[in-house]
């Protein structure tokens, strides 16, 4: 993936996943409502308010946490949620210190990520993915989640999660998404 920003896209682009994400709104890019919402059965997508709330993870049976924000500097949107308070609450975490920029490789942890999270889901558990607003970082992994362990393209992944919570990932993580997308589906679509 050293040239995935450069690399022509076949099955998908960023502009095409931009207009599913937006055409609920008329065209334009809304905050969520609220500060999670079930995006998949036993995902939960949200933001630091709900990553910080261990009786509300436990009112959600919420046994996984992914941080994809995880880091100390503020400027950046980072959130420092450390594991001993999940792990005094009996929570796995997993962090990954994502940056919120389009140039950010956030690529390299969809297998990690994907693989924690069906973990949680074939314990029989539910999963909490968030990073600072809940619509871009950790919007982004439950996409490629739905995209690499439920089979789903990327334009039916990020469909299934904008129907349930108000997400938008920034151009670099769409086209990462389209570059993930080309690696699952291309040779499927080429010998259709």
């Amino acid at each position: 993936m050293n040239n995935w920003w450069r690399e022509p896209l076949k099955t998908c682009t960023p502009e095409e996943l931009e207009q599913i994400i937006v055409a609920p709104n008329y065209g334009q890019y809304i905050l969520p409502t609220d500060s999670y919402n079930q995006v998949f059965d036993n995902i939960f997508l949200g933001d630091e308010t709900i990553a910080r709330n261990i009786a509300l993870l436990k009112s959600l049976s919420i046994s996984h946490v992914l941080n994809a924000a995880f880091g100390n500097d503020l400027s950046l949107n980072m959130v420092n949620i450390s594991e001993k308070l999940y792990s005094e609450s009996g929570i796995q975490w997993m962090p990954i210190g994502a940056i919120d920029m389009s140039s950010f490789n956030l690529f390299q942890y969809f297998d990690e990520s994907a693989l924690f999270i069906h973990s949680a889901i074939i314990a029989g558990h539910n999963v909490l993915v968030h990073c600072k607003e809940g619509i871009s970082r950790s919007a982004t992994l439950v996409v490629s989640y739905l995209m690499i362990i439920r089979g789903m393209t990327a334009q039916e992944a990020i469909r299934q999660v904008r129907q349930n919570r108000e997400i938008r990932p920034n151009d670099g993580f769409l086209r990462q998404l389209c570059y993930l997308n080309d690696r699952l589906f291309d040779t499927i679509m080429d010998s259709k």
